[in-house]
């Protein structure tokens, strides 16, 4: 059974179809690109998935259960997390917070343990702390758990962003362009870490990215979407001698 099964997906704004009749398929473990112009509804599909937006027609099935409509936070709660395309940290809080708040959702305390300070409060953030920091160790970012998350170079914050997405504990993890920004030298080392976390944490991915050297260096399958439409999918040889995506997307040069 596919982990997410999208069935003739639509989104509409004002008359104006920003992903139409749209069909995805992803298996467990798998990593999956979705690429296309810019405007081509890329990230609307990120949205619907995660709840942020409710479709217009159409139907996600997670686990082959019905997630069309859940909130953000149930969407969550299901198993998917994401990153964004603009980094979106808690500034002003330190790296390990912005760390425990995604843990949160896992606590085995009660709301009046915490107000009460009860042993079993104290138990669960002493288990939260080392959890966050055990993840950011895996990281490389646990000696600067103390610092500020604004106070973090480039790179650093879009690791503590997975990381952060990591701590929900997803079985599908959606990583929308986390090589802007960066140069040669750093989304090759992301090329490596997105492989790393897919064996580490025995995850699913689909991610959104216009660097074509990531997309085809670690994909194993990518669906291309123009004007909110799936206008191909396959294996990255196969897109990369599609006419359809050479003539919407990629180029003559991609030949």
């Amino acid at each position: 059974m596919a982990l997410l099964k999208i069935d003739n997906l639509s989104k509409s704004f004002s008359g104006l179809k920003a992903v139409s009749n749209a069909n995805i398929e992803i298996n467990p473990r798998e990593l999956i690109g979705l690429i296309g112009p810019n405007g081509a509804g890329k990230t609307t599909v990120f949205n619907l998935i995660t709840g942020v937006y409710v479709p217009t027609e159409g139907r996600m099935l997670f686990e082959g259960k019905d997630i069309s409509g859940l909130t953000p936070y149930q969407v969550n709660q299901r198993g998917i997390a994401r990153t964004f395309q603009n980094i979106r940290l808690f500034a002003d809080l330190t790296v390990l917070d912005n760390v425990k708040i995604a843990l949160h959702q896992h606590v085995k305390y009660s709301g009046i343990s915490a107000v009460l300070r009860l042993p079993s409060f104290f138990k669960g953030e002493k288990e939260m702390n080392e959890t966050a920091l055990e993840l950011l160790s895996i990281f490389n970012l646990q000696d600067k758990a103390g610092e500020l998350a604004k106070n973090l170079p480039y790179g650093e914050q879009r690791r503590l962003e997975i990381t952060r997405a990591l701590a929900t504990r997803p079985k599908l993890l959606l990583l929308d362009e986390p090589a802007a920004g960066m140069n040669p030298q750093e989304t090759k080392e992301l090329m490596e870490l997105i492989r790393f976390i897919r064996e580490k944490f025995s995850l699913t991915i689909l991610l959104i990215e216009h660097d074509m050297s990531l997309v085809m260096g670690v994909c194993e399958r990518i669906y291309v979407l123009d004007y909110g439409m799936v206008i191909a999918h396959g294996t990255p040889d196969e897109i990369k001698t599609n006419p359809k995506v050479i003539e919407a997307y990629l180029g003559e040069e991609a030949m």
